[in-house]
């Protein structure tokens, strides 16, 4: 589930629709939650599917570290792709917003984590990468981790409109996190290598 406080817009021809905040996010809010409405799809329900199905599964679904495809059932399927993301996903089944997000601004992942199956070029940001490849999560966690670890402690202080969607385990374990009583899991625990599959 997406952050309550997003709705979806057209943003140009070049990208389409995207989310965009509606409100003013904090760096340290949790911005998406995999929730009890996300559909999980196996490879092989994935192959047995007609065309018309694979390609809806193909533009909007990510790859857990199971190869399983999750389909976001709200709009958080449309959040589009930076190199620049202001939001970055965790080990932990939820999204944060690393920096803060202005109102009328896109909500953006990198791609790069989210196990894609084929390489393709990206929209350029004037960053050094061009082009999002399915082992980028090998390649970026460190970076990935360290923006992560800059605001994990903020997210007990903040509002966290979807603190019910955490279990309270989990979210015992955000709390230990960002007071340092636990070490934060690295994000490539995301990361699905089909060879080991």
């Amino acid at each position: 589930m997406i952050h309550p406080h997003t709705e979806v817009k057209f943003i140009s021809d070049e990208i389409g629709y995207g989310v965009v905040a509606k409100e003013f996010i904090p760096a340290g809010t949790i911005t998406w939650v995999l929730d009890k409405l996300d559909r999980e799809f196996t490879p092989d329900q994935y192959d047995q599917m007609d065309d018309v199905y694979k390609e809806i599964l193909d533009t909007y679904t990510f790859r857990n570290n199971k190869g399983k495809m999750i389909l976001c059932w709200d709009i958080g399927r449309f959040v589009n792709h930076s190199f620049k993301s202001n939001c970055l996903t965790t080990a932990y089944d939820f999204e944060i917003a690393i920096r803060d997000i202005q109102a009328g601004e896109q909500l953006t992942d990198d791609y790069g984590y989210l196990n894609i199956s084929e390489p393709f070029e990206a929209m350029d940001e004037g960053t050094d990468r061009k082009m999002v490849y399915p082992d980028d999560l090998t390649r970026f966690h460190a970076v990935w981790d360290k923006q992560i670890e800059n605001v994990f402690h903020k997210i007990p202080k903040l509002d966290q409109p979807m603190k019910s969607m955490i279990e309270p385990t989990m979210w015992n374990k955000v709390e230990n996190i960002a007071a340092g009583r636990e070490e934060m899991a690295s994000i490539l625990t995301n990361y699905y290598d089909p060879e080991k599959a």
